[in-house]
This record gives C-alpha cells, sequence and structure tokens, in this order.
C-alpha cells in the first residue's frame, strides 16, 4: 500500500497545483484512470444511479444474466449458467454457475440472489423501479422471489411483461448480487447493509473496492476469487475535474487513461507519441428541462420556443467537436426502435414569434449544470442564444452529485443535464420520458417527467401498454410514436447523443467501453 499512498500523495499535489505534471509515471500494476468522480453518491448497487458509481459496481459485482459490451441488444449469462421460462411467462427459473464465490470466500447462493433482490425492494432506492416493476413490494416479496432447489432462484413476474424485457432489467446493476452473509455482519438497524455497502463491497465481479474518498480517489483491487481474473492488480481512479490537468497527466505519463478531456484537450493530444484517443458511441443523451411546477414555466408556447433557440450543429460541431451528435428523442440512435427525426435547429425570429403570440416576455430562468464539460460549454452557448429571444439563463453551476440531488427533489427551474438507459430496452427511457401518473411532491419518481413535474396520465397509460405488448414489431412501433409525441410536446428539449472520446497510453490494452457506463469493462486490461 505505501506505493499507492505515494500516487494518492501525487494525485492530491497536482490537483493543488493542476498546472503542474508529476513528476512519477504510474506504478506497474497499477491502472491509473484520471476522471470527474464527483457524482458519485454511493457505491451500494441498491442505490447507485450515477454514471461514475455504475461503472465502479459493475466491475465489482455480477448479475443473474449481463450484457455483451459489443452488442448491447444480446444478453449472456452472468451468475446464471441457464435459465428456463414458464409457459405462461411468468416465471423464470435460473440455475446458478457452480463454483462462484464471492470477494470474501464465500459461496454464491440461491439465498443471496434472495437477499440481494429483496434489499433492493425494502431500500426503496432510485433504482429500485427497475425490479419493482415486476409488481415486487415488501409484502409480497417471499412469494415472488424463491429458492427452488440447491442451485436454483426463480422468480416470479405480476403481469404480463415479455420474458425478453424481465431480462434485460435484470441484467442493470441494480440487479447486482451481494454477499448476504458478508452483508448481514455489517448492517446497522435496519437498513440492510446499505450504509456500510456505500463505502465497501460485497461482489464476486473481477474486483473488490479498496477505498473510496470522495472528490477524491476511488481504488479497486482485483478479486482473487473471482472466476474472471483481473489481469491489472489495482485501478486507481483519481478526481481530476478539468480536462487541462487530465491533459498534463496523460502526456506526461502519470495517468493511463484520462476521460474527461474537452474538444480542445482532445484535438491536442491526437497524433501524440505514446498516446491513443479511441471513440465510442454511448447511449447517454443530453437535454435541457423545465420544471412546470413553476407557473411562468408551465406553458407549452416557451417549451415549443425554447427547441428553436439552442444551437444544435453549432454545439456539437464547433463547441464539442465529435464528442456529441445531434439527437431529439428520448431513445438513443443504434438502439431498436430509435426515431431519428431532427425537425429543430436555431430559429431565433420563430422562437420570437411564438414567444410574442402567447405573450411571454422579460423570462428569467435559474439553471442549474454540471460545472464541468460539456454542459457549460452548453450552457454559455444557450445562455447566448435564449437572450436574442428574451428569456435570460441565470446559470448555476454545481458538483456533479449536488445538481442531481437537487434535480431528484425537483428544487430546480431549468436543468442542463443527461441520462442513460438503466436496461438495453425501450421502456427504461419510455418509463423516464413519457409516463408520470402521481405528480405529487410526497411520491418521488426515478423519471424526468416526474422531476420536471409534468403530469401526463394518458401517455403513461400508453407507455404501459408498450411494455407488455408482446409482438416485437408492434411494440417498436408504440415506442416509436411516444418519441415522436414527446419530441413535439414535453417541457424539454432534448439535445445531443454523446460520443465518448477516451485518451488512453498505447502500452495500455484490452480496455471495453460500452455504450453506457454499466458496460465500460476493466478486467482485460494489461499494461505492457
Amino acid at each position: 500500500m505505501k506505493r499507492i499512498g505515494t500516487l494518492f500523495g501525487a494525485a492530491a499535489l497536482l490537483l493543488s497545483a493542476a498546472a503542474t505534471p508529476l513528476l512519477a509515471k504510474t506504478p506497474p500494476g497499477v491502472l491509473v484512470v484520471a476522471k470527474n468522480i464527483d457524482d458519485i453518491v454511493s457505491l451500494d448497487p441498491a442505490q447507485a444511479y450515477e454514471f461514475t458509481s455504475g461503472e465502479i459496481v459493475s466491475n465489482i459485482y455480477e448479475r443473474l444474466v449481463e450484457y455483451n459490451p459489443a452488442k448491447i441488444d444480446e444478453l449472456k449469462p452472468g451468475l446464471a449458467a441457464s435459465w428456463k421460462v414458464s409457459e405462461d411467462g411468468k416465471s423464470i427459473a435460473f440455475t446458478l454457475r457452480p463454483g462462484a464465490k464471492f470477494a470474501s470466500g464465500n459461496p454464491v447462493r440461491p439465498e443471496d440472489v434472495v437477499f440481494s433482490f429483496e434489499r433492493v425492494i425494502a431500500l426503496n432506492k432510485a433504482p429500485s423501479f427497475i425490479l419493482k416493476q415486476f409488481g415486487w413490494t415488501p409484502t409480497n416479496f417471499e412469494q415472488m422471489v424463491k429458492k427452488t432447489g440447491p442451485n436454483e432462484v426463480t422468480i416470479t413476474i405480476a403481469g404480463n411483461f415479455a420474458p425478453s424485457f424481465v431480462l434485460n432489467a435484470l441484467g442493470a446493476r441494480v440487479g447486482s448480487v451481494v454477499d448476504a452473509e458478508t452483508v448481514r455482519k455489517n448492517m446497522k438497524d435496519s437498513d440492510f447493509g446499505n450504509a456500510w455497502l456505500s463505502r465497501a463491497s460485497a461482489g464476486s465481479g473481477s474486483y473488490a473496492l479498496e477505498t473510496w474518498r470522495p472528490n477524491e480517489t476511488v481504488v479497486l483491487k482485483a478479486n482473487a476469487n473471482a472466476d474472471l481474473k483481473a489481469k491489472t492488480p489495482q485501478i486507481v481512479f483519481a478526481h481530476v475535474a478539468e480536462g487541462a490537468t487530465q491533459r498534463l497527466m496523460i502526456e506526461a505519463g502519470d495517468a493511463d487513461i484520462a476521460r474527461n478531456l474537452g474538444p480542445d484537450q482532445i484535438a491536442a493530444v491526437k497524433g501524440k507519441a505514446g498516446i491513443n484517443v479511441e471513440t465510442y458511441p454511448q447511449a447517454a443523451l443530453h437535454f435541457f428541462s423545465l420544471n412546470v411546477k413553476h407557473e411562468k414555466l408551465n406553458k407549452p408556447a416557451l417549451w415549443e420556443a425554447i427547441r428553436y433557440l439552442i444551437d444544435y450543429e453549432g454545439i456539437a460541431t464547433n463547441l464539442l467537436k465529435g464528442q456529441m451528435k445531434v439527437h431529439q428523442t428520448f431513445w438513443p440512435e443504434g438502439f431498436p426502435g430509435a426515431v431519428l427525426d431532427k425537425p429543430y435547429s436555431l430559429d431565433i425570429e420563430k422562437a420570437k414569434g411564438i414567444l410574442d403570440k402567447a405573450g411571454i416576455k422579460d423570462l428569467t430562468i435559474d439553471v442549474d449544470m454540471i460545472a464541468s464539460a460539456p454542459f457549460t460549454d452548453i450552457g454559455q452557448s444557450m445562455q447566448a442564444t435564449f437572450a436574442k429571444a428574451g428569456i435570460k439563463l441565470n446559470l448555476t453551476p454545481g458538483a456533479s452529485s449536488q445538481v442531481i440531488t437537487k434535480y431528484r427533489a425537483r428544487q430546480h427551474e431549468g436543468m442542463i443535464l443527461y441520462w442513460g438507459p438503466d436496461f438495453m430496452d425501450p421502456h427504461s427511457n419510455a418509463k423516464a420520458f413519457a409516463y408520470n401518473l402521481d405528480n405529487a411532491d410526497g411520491s418521488p419518481q426515478s423519471t424526468t417527467t416526474w422531476r420536471n413535474s409534468w403530469h401526463i396520465p394518458e401517455m403513461s397509460r400508453r407507455t404501459m401498454a408498450a411494455l407488455v405488448e408482446r409482438d416485437g414489431a408492434k411494440r417498436l412501433e408504440m415506442y416509436r410514436q411516444l418519441q415522436k409525441e414527446v419530441l413535439k410536446e414535453s417541457p424539454w428539449a432534448m439535445t445531443f447523443q454523446a460520443q465518448a472520446q477516451v485518451v488512453i497510453r498505447d502500452n495500455v490494452k484490452g480496455f471495453v467501453h460500452g455504450a453506457t457506463n454499466d458496460l465500460i469493462v476493466y478486467r482485460d486490461v494489461e499494461k505492457k
């Protein structure tokens, strides 16, 4: 640990003197990732709901079934070696992979799966809706998820869902299986080990959590008991918010991978000896939203006008330079059922005409956003173009965790943020962008519709109808229609689909970056 402690000290020195690159190269056997990690709220898989926490959790834990990073619509066995769907489609029996162990050395048992899903339902944290949509509740859980054999667990679904939808949802990070014996030893009162698991780990994945220091570092160590062994003994995620500082680190060899370089920094390092720049299409979507709980923002004419006040192409081409592409619907390009319509472009005069007709003038909107690129670049561009139509945007940058927490409490007016699907099924984003039956403050939901106070009972019913549709082609068409309706009627503007540009030292091989942060895989990474 002396070697890692030295690295931590060097990282802290870098953060306090960002203009001076570190002198020491990264140690052998340690992969150093320079990244903005201030969005982490918790590393408990029952609670983790941010991009960075999802990435870390997915390398610590395994799920019954898992997505193939190279083909995101394909599920493969995880902790389940096989599964069998009942004739009525309401039950699935999973046979666990023989010999699987947790980092503690404890065997993976059906009881661990039951406990893992039970704690998700009982804790009722943000991602719990993924499993709760199966009809699971604290009162019926014992009847819905059971050990049905020495190495078998069976889940039952309340509802008429396609089995493929259920499997897709179980492949999400909230389906991670934890070591029940270890977690129970660290429970406090009735928290199901949530406080402990927020800063510790109890998984069977290729890595285990060694350290998390908020806004400073996360350290993962190889899990010696994992079936899929990690090729690099240790990963250090160093919190480095500025892309310019990350550039200095990657150029000096003080980081092996840099994850948040801006367009200018990417251009500066391209072609340099010892450095590669890789581009990975992403499922993350960026948007500008209005909380219509505020009367001044609850005006459909305003919603329409804002879509003409964004310089989509200018931002994507000139500011973000390949890190984003214009996308205006709620399901990402490249996924089955995505609508690629892009009817909106910057048109100040059209926006002014819409606002004038509605009598909207001298409007000021407080806008929260993450205090780093690309959000700051996008926000400043929007501030300039909105002003031309008489709308003043007061930009309020903040740490990722603060901004996200405020959004979840719907305490904002305007918000520049991102969204990534929780699992590879169009319902994941449809539930977020086209569903809100209960708009009360006391019924928080993990949907952008609720967070922006957009109450849409009829559209919500159609979203749920698409969920249960067994005909695959018809189901996708239902989601296409929802995308088109939200595109034209919602109190937000979808703007961009992300493209991750990752800077990697050329002695690093085996890095896998799928379409979501859950599909960033480190176990095959080697430093030559």
